[in-house]
This record gives structure tokens, C-alpha cells and sequence, in this order.
């Protein structure tokens, strides 16, 4: 379990991570998102005892994690995958991570066969792929067999089969009662992985709920629909008192289930060529719940997004 309590740590004036309270509990994987510069990186930092903070705790397992006799055998992390000398081969690199807190070197070959780099155990690290790395760095994260797992970013330079390996690996790390703190900037990957999210923005927790919980109050469902007779079908359902908009050659209703869109096209005799329950993505919900956290904003032109709300 890693648990943080006022955590706070600041770079001469400006606050990287203000106060923050939150869990990560065994058997789940947690997810944790946020925008660039929103203090991800410091608060894993501040976990691991690589940031000391300014203000506050954290904890792994009921106390600070510098003073675990044998780390490895606490936490596993993967934060940087470039943090191997390019000179060293994959083996060796594990090997003296295992000699430094007591683990076989059969445990070694373990995780190398496990993340697929049996095969390039002895080739220099220097000469492998961001892929390949991202593997080396799972297996020393994995090395210490070890009940805490956090993994910045572990999807970075991998391909299809290498993500769904990593989703694969987490869910079954969740399974076996560990604790599980994955931050991605892959929503899409995010919202198969995870159990639960945390979100911070500009070193606040802006929400830490089940992904169920969260896609219920952060992500607004609508309904779509086509028909012959648009026109129709508006007043139909203006007369019933919901909103909608015209995008494309469909049109678009909030506030109403399909079953209700339906049964008011049904009522006014409108022709319904296609109806569809749509439920919004985790990452637009993620985009509309940071997008006052956001520090570093791109501009460019682009067509208004259509609005559901007083379209009639």
C-alpha cells in the first residue's frame, strides 16, 4: 500500500505537488493521470525517496520506503528505461541490481525469459530499442518479486503486442493481491488497465475514484441518431423538452436514454434509420476535467465543437 498525506514539495517558489492526500491500494491497478508538469513525476519521485519532500509524507507499507532494508523486495519501479549503462548487457545490469539486495541469479534469468529478453540477455543495453529497454526496465522493476509495482509510463516504445503484454502483466500483478501504480498518457489504454484513478492537475488531486465512478460523473453519455426526416424529429424532440445539436447528417441528444429517444421518434411517427447509445471516451473526459490544469497549451485553429445544449 502507498499511502501520501499532505504531501507537498516545492522548487524554491513554485509548488510542484500542494498537499495531496490519496491511497493506492492493494489487488487494483490504480491509474494515475495528469497533464504534463502536473506533478506525476515528483510524487512517484517523493514515493521512491528520490525527491525528499517539503511538507508532508508518504509511506509504502506503513513507512517511508529509504529505510526498507532490501528495496527491491518493496517496490519495484520503472521510471526512467534510459537509467542503464549503455555499456552493460541486459544480464549484467540485473545482476548486480540482484547481488545488492540479496536476489538470485536464477531469479535474473526469470525476469529476462519473462519480458522476453532471454534471447539478448548478453547484448549491451546501448544497442537496444526504446522497446527493448522498456522490457529491461520491467524486469527490474519485477526483479525483487515485490508486493509494490509503480511503472512511469511502461508503454513508451512499445508495439501492439508489447501494450498488451504490459495490460496483461498489471492486471495479473492486481490479481495476485499487489499494489499497482501505473501512470500513460495512453487513455485508451488507461481505460483497460485500470481499476481506479487518481488525476492531478497543477499539484492538486483533482479526482481519485473507481474508473466506473469517474466515467459516470466525467464522461456525459448522448444519443445518436439518423433519420429521412430531420426536421421531424427536431420538433419531436424539442416538444419533449431535450437538448440536441445537428453534427453532420446525425443528430444528437442528451438527457434521454435510447430507449426514450426511441420511444418519442415512435410517438411522432419520424422515420429512425440508425439509433446508438454513445458514452464518452476516458480521455474526454480526462481533457475536460484538466483542461484548467493544463500548462502548456498548443494554438491552432479549429472548428467549434458542437454543443448539446440549447440547440433547439
Amino acid at each position: 500500500m502507498i499511502s501520501a498525506r499532505a504531501l507537498t514539495k516545492r522548487y524554491g517558489d513554485r509548488v510542484a505537488v500542494d498537499g495531496v492526500d490519496f491511497t493506492v491500494t492493494p489487488g487494483k491497478v490504480t491509474g494515475f493521470l495528469g497533464p504534463n508538469g502536473a506533478g506525476k513525476s515528483t510524487t512517484m519521485r517523493m514515493v521512491l525517496g528520490l525527491d525528499r519532500p517539503t511538507s508532508g509524507s508518504v509511506t509504502v507499507n506503513g513507512h517511508p520506503y529509504a529505510q526498507s532494508p532490501a528495496p527491491l523486495r518493496e517496490i519495484g519501479a520503472l521510471l526512467e528505461a534510459h537509467a542503464v549503462h549503455p555499456g552493460r548487457s541486459a544480464v549484467d545490469h540485473l545482476r548486480w541490481l540482484a547481488a545488492s539486495n540479496g536476489i538470485s541469479h536464477a531469479r535474473v534469468r526469470q525476469v529476462l525469459d519473462h519480458v522476453g529478453l532471454e534471447d539478448v540477455a548478453k547484448t549491451r543495453a546501448g544497442k537496444f530499442s526504446l522497446g527493448m529497454r522498456q522490457r529491461l526496465g520491467i524486469a527490474s522493476a519485477l526483479l525483487g518479486d515485490p508486493p509494490v509495482v509503480i511503472l512511469d509510463e511502461p508503454v513508451n516504445g512499445l508495439d501492439s503486442e508489447g501494450i498488451r503484454w504490459v495490460r496483461r502483466l498489471c492486471r495479473r500483478l492486481a490479481d495476485e493481491g499487489r499494489t499497482v501504480f501505473v501512470s500513460s498518457h495512453l487513455m485508451a489504454e488507461m481505460s483497460l488497465m485500470a481499476d481506479h484513478l487518481i488525476v492531478i492537475g497543477q499539484g492538486r488531486i483533482l479526482a481519485d475514484a473507481s474508473m466506473t465512478d469517474f466515467m459516470t460523473e466525467h464522461a456525459p453519455s448522448y444519443v445518436r441518431f439518423r433519420t429521412p426526416d430531420p426536421a421531424d424529429a427536431l420538433r419531436a424532440i424539442a416538444r419533449a423538452g431535450y437538448g440536441g445539436a445537428t453534427v453532420g447528417d446525425e443528430l444528437r441528444v442528451d438527457g434521454v436514454d435510447a430507449s426514450g429517444v426511441g420511444d418519442i421518434l415512435f410517438a411522432a411517427q419520424v422515420r429512425v434509420h440508425e439509433l446508438t447509445a454513445v458514452q464518452s471516451s476516458l480521455e474526454e473526459a480526462f481533457m475536460a476535467l484538466t483542461a484548467d490544469s493544463v500548462e502548456y497549451h498548443a494554438h491552432m485553429e479549429r472548428p467549434a465543437a458542437p454543443t448539446l445544449e440549447g440547440a433547439f
